[in-house]
């Protein structure tokens, strides 16, 4: 069963956001902080090791109230309720949606159907953790004999951006193995990356569930090339793995029927972490740890699906995103993971939301006349203060910003961290508050400047009322990156049903390629 057609402008909530917009627009959230002394706490929400403080943002108790309206009107509940039952929500491709259910860690039956899916998600699992055991503890061996000593996972889109932002952001768990990521159909990208590399040593994972995505078997196939150029062809199915559904095209490549891991088509590609295209993540952190990071988001599953809306991660994030996108003129919105580990979130993001609620058709087939999809982009903290910051704090646009921190830090040291969380903690003041034209005078009389007042003053005024949200989880472990990364699902699938748009196929991809092919049958 699909999801309603509702088109949310002709609400009543949204009418009245609308208007309520005009009230509230040209309140600055100062004054909203002096009226209201428990702001902070009211506009905090937790789950586990994360806690949310929406405070900063340019709203206020009827802003809220209107929005989770909104939820109502648009029956956020019954989509909620179809997309966890295994419902064909993905109506274009007639396909359920359930990612959920690779990381999910209770006994319930999950029916796709009418057949539960949930022995063959365990028994992939399974899988997983045998091969990655084996290869870690040294049993399987490259064709030589030898260890292995790194992992190449070849793959692009969700094949790739996931695995790879996965592996680096929890690097401070990995084991022995050097793990490496190969996507873009550049030569230079393959031929750089196997330059570091000893064929006798090298595990290659190709993920691909058509195994015919055009970049990816052109890097498989030089790399296959280059393998052969030391080895024999029987020698491949000691170094070579795939994750996909097309069993006789692996075959054909070389790679043995039983280093074959599956894939199913009610996975999108974006959401395709939590399985066997983890695969790269499971042999880098070990099965252990791929085990609590898939607790991590079946915890936030949980949450997502019986916490009222009003302290519901997901469902707070993604309508303060469409307050901003939809009433107050915003198009994008930045994310600045205060961690270094966390380099490559904001292009993991990119690719979930983009791709996914990028549509100006709705779920009726009719032309939207409402804003979709907005922009992501963002860097780690505290490097981005070196770079985009100015833009935010002085800039001509508003644009929203996740903060997110970590209490603890992974290595302890403590100088270092203190001064990561200043940063942290004083962006997200900076931008709310600004700095007055008399705080600035007063600073200049400080330091005996105020020869240069008239000249300089006006530049130095920060006009703040920037909205932000900070995300403050405790440490980052696997679980707790779990959690996060199914709240950013969540927070985009959340959107979509508001929207009123199908969030789960990428129609867009395609012209693209298409149009590459015919280029490559004219030329060839």
């Amino acid at each position: 069963m699909s999801l309603k057609n509702i088109n949310p402008t002709q609400t009543k909530s949204w009418k009245s956001l609308e208007a309520h917009y005009q009230l509230v627009k040209d309140v600055p959230m100062k004054k909203l902080f002096q009226q209201d002394k428990d702001r902070t706490e009211k506009f905090t929400a937790s789950f586990e090791d994360i806690d949310l403080d929406f405070s900063k943002n340019r709203i206020d108790d009827k802003t809220l109230e209107l929005l989770l309206q909104l939820t109502k009107e648009t029956d956020l509940k019954d989509a909620v309720e179809k997309f966890f039952a295994g419902e064909k929500i993905n109506t274009t491709e007639n396909r359920a949606v359930l990612h959920t259910a690779l990381r999910n860690q209770n006994t319930n039956k999950i029916l796709v159907d009418g057949v539960d899916v949930m022995p063959e998600v365990k028994s992939t699992l399974e899988k997983m953790k045998t091969f990655s055991e084996k290869i870690i503890g040294g049993d399987l061996k490259g064709y030589s004999g030898k260890n292995f000593t790194d992992v190449v996972n070849i793959g692009i889109g969700g094949s790739d951006l996931g695995p790879r932002m996965v592996v680096e952001g929890l690097q401070f768990y990995k084991n022995h193995l050097n793990t490496h990521f190969v996507s873009n159909i550049d030569g230079d990208h393959v031929y750089e990356t196997l330059k570091k590399l000893n064929p006798e040593t090298t595990l290659f994972v190709i993920v691909s569930k058509t195994f015919t995505t055009q970049e990816t078997l052109t890097n498989a196939e030089t790399i296959q090339a280059w393998f052969l150029e030391k080895a024999k062809r029987s020698d491949i199915k000691h170094n070579f793995v795939a994750v996909s559904t097309n069993l006789q095209k692996v075959i054909d490549f070389g790679i043995a029927e039983e280093n074959i891991f599956t894939m199913w088509d009610w996975v999108g590609g974006r959401y395709s972490l939590w399985s066997a295209v983890g695969l790269s993540i499971s042999l880098s952190i070990g099965f252990d740890q791929f085990q609590k990071f898939l607790e991590g988001g079946f915890a936030m599953d949980e949450h997502f699906k019986n916490a009222s809306y009003d302290k519901n991660l997901p469902v707070l994030l993604a309508l303060i995103t469409i307050w901003y996108n939809n009433f107050c003129g915003s198009e994008s919105e930045v994310v600045i993971p205060y961690t270094q580990y966390l380099e490559n979130f904001a292009p993991f993001l990119q690719q979930l939301s983009m791709e996914s609620n990028g549509k100006s058709v709705d779920r009726g087939g009719n032309q939207v006349n409402y804003q979709t999809g907005n922009i992501i982009w963002g860097n780690t903290g505290t490097n981005v203060q070196h770079a985009f910051m100015q833009l935010l704090h002085q800039g001509t646009k508003i644009i929203p910003v996740d903060f997110i921190g970590f209490k603890e830090s992974l290595f302890g040291n403590q100088d270092h961290h203190k001064k990561l969380m200043a940063n942290f903690s004083a962006q997200a003041e900076a931008l709310y508050k600004g700095k007055s034209k008399d705080e600035v005078y007063l600073d200049m009389k400080l330091n005996n400047q105020l020869d240069k007042v008239e000249q300089l003053l006006p530049f130095k005024v920060f006009e703040g009322n920037k909205p932000s949200n900070t995300l403050l989880v405790k440490k980052l472990t696997p679980y707790n990156l779990g959690a996060l990364i199914a709240m950013y699902e969540h927070k985009t699938f959340v959107q979509g049903v508001i929207w009123n748009i199908f969030s789960f196929d990428q129609f867009g991809v395609e012209l693209g390629k298409e149009l590459a092919n015919k280029l490559l049958t004219v030329n060839s």
